[in-house]
């Protein structure tokens, strides 16, 4: 990408859109489209048709999508499938109409059968069964992964697939109906000690395992592979290090300074035992993250409460 190329984020107001927006505004790319949801519905297929037709853009970040947690996920499996086969058909096939000369659609670590090996390699996709809980999502990012690789086989597309592990940053969701498990401890553990309440009830038992990778990191692997990487082979981009659920609580709880006590709903779903990204793959082409997880959270949590109008301790 040239610095006056013309780039086109979709879903450039959420976590990762928004981080590879402020990445790329940085390196001194000038030449950035981008639409709110409200200007252009991806869910629209002539709507997406006449943008690209009229502004021809030669770089997309495939960033928009529908997602959720656990319970987001599981309740409205047919909106999640749905609005993302929209969205990713429409903007890929309109990528190649309209000859954009590269595309990078980004995926999730939940397309990996729920008890693969462990650390998670990119060939084990497709080789055993989902984790019930979030299936039409995956379905639907495979279902990108490979309509993008489709394009390239059939017509020569230069479409890439990147799969992120689990992300935190700014502008995260907190709502704690849908949020992802790192917001919504964060939120959880900041009312509680706002509220002085005894106790913070965290789904499930903790011991299921999660990596996190900080947004930024995320949009500089995305910006990195864009300009590094034209392979079939989908990337993943994560840490390669992962802790429980309980020790990412205990870990927060710290960081907001809370002091009361943790319980268990064990009523509710622990989602998948393990969900550990093999990034050897990205290290050997010469990227690695930069922000540790305490850093990371610290720094969220401060965005988080400024956000929130609430002092600074």
């Amino acid at each position: 990408m040239e610095l006056n190329s013309k780039i086109y984020i979709a879903g450039h107001r959420g976590m990762v859109g928004s981080a590879i927006h402020r990445n790329l505004e940085k390196q001194g790319f000038k030449n950035i489209i981008t639409r709110t949801s409200e200007e252009l519905d991806l869910r629209n297929q002539k709507a997406v048709s006449d943008f690209f037709s009229k502004e021809k853009p030669e770089y997309v970040f495939l960033a928009a999508a529908k997602v959720g947690g656990i319970q987001a996920n599981n309740t409205y499996r047919a909106d999640f499938i749905y609005e993302n086969l929209m969205i990713q058909n429409n903007v890929v096939h309109s990528s190649y109409v309209n000859g954009v000369k590269k595309l990078m659609f980004l995926g999730s670590s939940c397309i990996y059968p729920k008890l693969a090996p462990q650390p998670l390699k990119e060939e084990y996709l497709l080789t055993g069964l989902l984790e019930d809980t979030n299936e039409p999502y995956a379905i639907a990012k495979i279902a990108g992964i490979k309509l993008c690789e489709s394009y390239k086989r059939q017509y020569g597309c230069d479409f890439i697939s990147v799969m992120p592990t689990n992300l935190y940053g700014p502008n995260d969701n907190y709502n704690l109906n849908n949020s992802h498990v790192l917001p919504a401890l964060i939120r959880k553990f900041h009312d509680a000690k706002e509220s002085n309440s005894p106790f913070v009830e965290m789904w499930g038992t903790g011991k299921p395992m999660r990596e996190f990778l900080h947004a930024n990191d995320m949009a500089d692997a995305c910006v990195f592979l864009m300009n590094n990487y034209s392979g079939e082979k989908i990337v993943n981009i994560g840490t390669g290090t992962d802790l429980t659920i309980k020790d990412l609580a205990l870990l927060i709880k710290k960081i907001v300074g809370y002091t009361g006590e943790i319980k268990h709903d064990l009523s509710k779903p622990d989602g998948t035992p393990r969900k550990l990204m093999d990034v050897s793959f990205l290290h050997s082409l010469g990227w690695k993250h930069k922000i540790e997880l305490e850093d990371g959270i610290r720094a969220v949590y401060d965005d988080f409460r400024k956000k929130e109008g609430v002092k600074v301790w």
